[in-house]
């Protein structure tokens, strides 16, 4: 079908149309395929990096790899000693907006806090080079947590609380 839309506009409407087109099926492409990683906001505990740096965070090949523009930061998985996981919420209105809402008559401040946005974390404990132990916090967008740790484990990395899937008995294990 999408053949024959497309010999349509390039007969009706000359190579305008036919750009669109392409356009228009590049982004449904892109938008099927799912990104690597996910951006993610790093509150703290990375060496050489800001605290609440705003980065993607990906696994690939053997290290943890956060960029924030030019700043590169790898964690080998294989210095990963403990990767845990959680859910959290923040207020959907922040920054000085949320501060200044504070300031409004009658309550209506803390009216705008019960607001929330849900969101995960992601923790990593791990050791450098010299030994030394380490640990960074990692928020993202709901979801997005659990990927990342199934491919940290994948790579080669600890955890000291196992997956929901591997925890739960298989309906085998039930019955003995």
């Amino acid at each position: 079908m999408a053949g024959r839309i497309g010999r349509v506009l390039l007969l009706s409407g000359g190579t305008a149309c036919a750009a669109l087109f392409v356009q228009a099926l590049f982004v449904q492409s892109r938008a099927e395929t799912p990104e690597a990683g996910a951006k993610v906001t790093q509150v703290t505990g990375l060496s050489g990096v800001k605290s609440k740096t705003k980065g993607h965070l990906v696994v690939n090949g053997g290290n943890l790899n956060f960029t924030h523009e030019q700043l590169k930061v790898d964690v080998p998985v294989n210095s990963v000693e403990d990767v845990v996981t959680g859910n959290d919420s923040q207020r959907a209105v922040g920054g000085t907006l949320g501060t200044l809402s504070m300031l409004a008559p009658y309550g209506g401040g803390r009216f705008l806090s019960l607001f929330r946005t849900k969101l995960d974390t992601l923790t990593i404990k791990y050791r450098d080079t010299d030994g030394g132990l380490h640990g960074a916090i990692f928020t993202m967008p709901a979801g997005k947590a659990d990927l990342l740790k199934k491919d940290l484990l994948a790579a080669g990395a600890h955890t000291s609380v196992p997956s929901e899937a591997a925890a739960a008995p298989t309906a085998k294990e039930q019955k003995q």
